[in-house]
């Protein structure tokens, strides 16, 4: 199954993509706000790193690591890149300042929800320590909820959770070879 998601309204339509060709052009219209929009099969211009077929849990575009989102709802998996300095993390919506933006449907995943910094240590590995935005819900590290300017060092393999969301870091697999 695949979804698109209406140019208007931002609500995400789904269907059985293996009953069309590529190059197949098809005609939505959107329940929410009744927009009608086409697509092309095969030929859609999403972006690298959120397109579902080349999901890669080690994606290193920068060499600085990536997160794995896990929505709870749907169980819809996305693989995002991140980068040196503050990587801020939300729910996608049109014109949001957040840099790390996970397509969600969880009403409790604020638009600038928490924050993964990325630097070197005085080692030279990566460092990633996350922080809550502040955001309404909480951000959660091993089932504790992070204080108010709380800043916890996370390491590869840590799961933390924004609202019904659960996300995994996945550390620069350059970083684990040191």
């Amino acid at each position: 199954m695949k979804r698109v998601r209406c140019p208007k309204c931002d609500q995400f339509i789904t269907f059985d993509e293996t009953r069309y060709a590529n190059g197949q052009s098809l005609v939505f219209v959107c329940p929410n706000c009744n927009k009608q929009f086409g697509i092309r099969m095969g030929v859609s211009p999403l972006r690298n790193r959120q397109r579902e077929e080349t999901l890669d849990e080690q994606a290193d575009e920068q060499g600085c690591g990536s997160i794995v989102v896990i929505e709870n709802v749907f169980h819809f998996k996305q693989v995002l890149p991140l980068r040196m300095g503050d990587n801020t993390i939300g729910r996608y919506m049109k014109g949001s300042k957040t840099n790390t933006p996970i397509e969600t449907v969880d009403p409790s995943v604020d638009m600038l929800h928490c924050v993964i910094n990325v630097s070197r240590g005085k080692d030279g590995k990566l460092r990633y320590v996350l922080r809550d935005g502040p955001s309404n819900t909480g951000t959660f590290v091993d089932n504790e909820l992070l204080g108010d300017r709380e800043h916890r060092v996370i390491e590869d393999g840590t799961l933390f959770t924004i609202g019904a969301t659960s996300i995994i870091l996945r550390a620069s697999s350059q970083d684990n070879d040191q």
